[in-house]
């Protein structure tokens, strides 16, 4: 089903909150944990989407120092995830090394490496961080190390599915954040795509939060989208 493709982020502040959404939104079956709940409350959180045999996407984008991402990855086996997030512009010693820390464990989950954030633009990359090339050129080169360093997949925006998939295969998993329905807004993500028009590009999963979960109605958010995805599939 085109539904198992979307991961619904758990943006709230607190595990009541969490909990109360998960239970309003059951279809459901891939969740993402970012840094908001994970720090305001911990990794509580997570035991309770396994007993409720959910899929998990720990998105804490860790960036640091090779031995700090690779113990903090050690930590995170734990809970059993099965998608983790690190930045690539770490580099090739800290990409490997975080993936080192997953060897032989049953379950480990698979990295992640984040390019370019889809908040960033091109004259973003120029002006604040003095990176001279463009944005395309960034991404693939950030999306080729995290390959080339043995991670499972990359965080992308939707617009650059179709020039990351030929170089990086079909068996090089590509998230992209910033999928936006045509009946929604894209607020502060800029580089957008709806859902159909992303799993067309070659999108593995697509993150889709707030046309859910700030919808007025979100089960019935959820029902206009399942019916878009079924009728464009």
């Amino acid at each position: 089903m085109l539904t198992d493709k979307i991961i619904v982020p758990i943006d709230v502040q607190t595990q009541e909150e969490a909990i109360k959404l998960i239970e309003l939104l059951p279809e459901v079956s891939f969740w993402k944990v970012g840094l908001e709940l994970f720090i305001s409350c911990g990794p509580y959180i997570l035991p309770y989407l396994k007993e409720k045999g959910k899929n998990i996407f720990l998105d804490l984008k860790l960036h640091d120092i090779p031995n700090t991402m690779a113990g903090a990855c050690s930590s995170a086996l734990k809970y059993q995830v099965d998608l983790l997030t690190i930045h690539a512009a770490a580099g090739r010693n800290a990409l490997e090394q975080t993936l080192l820390a997953t060897n032989g464990v049953v379950n480990a989950p698979k990295l992640l490496g984040v390019t370019a954030l889809t908040s960033l633009t091109e004259q973003d990359l120029k002006n604040d961080l003095s990176i001279s090339v463009s944005l395309e050129q960034y991404v693939l080169s950030l999306a080729l190390l995290c390959k080339n360093a043995g991670l499972a997949g990359s965080i992308c925006s939707p617009l650059e599915l179709e020039f990351l998939r030929k170089p990086l295969g079909n068996n090089f998993l590509l998230i992209t954040p910033g999928i936006r329905p045509s009946w929604s807004q894209a607020r502060d993500q800029r580089r957008t795509l709806t859902p159909s028009q992303a799993i067309s590009a070659g999108a593995d999963y697509l993150v889709i939060g707030r046309p859910l979960t700030a919808a007025d109605d979100p089960r019935l958010a959820w029902s206009i989208l399942k019916e878009e995805l079924e009728q464009d599939g």
